[in-house]
């Protein structure tokens, strides 16, 4: 699985690089950037919960 971030959608709140900093970090902006190129399969989950929780929508699971 594959994780994208909308940068423009991205608020900058953090709860992707909280919840899961294997696959999420903020950047020097304050934007979230993904850090893998395919998920982990046992972080895959928590991802998919991730981009549902997410406050502005800003994260997509492919």
């Amino acid at each position: 699985m594959k994780v994208i971030i909308d940068r423009e959608a991205c608020i900058g709140c953090g709860l992707c690089a909280n919840e899961c900093p294997e696959v999420f970090e903020m950047d020097g902006e304050n934007k979230a950037v993904v850090k893998v190129d395919t998920v982990p399969t046992d972080k895959e989950d928590t991802c998919k919960t991730m981009a549902e929780n997410c406050p502005s929508t800003a994260i997509k699971c492919e």
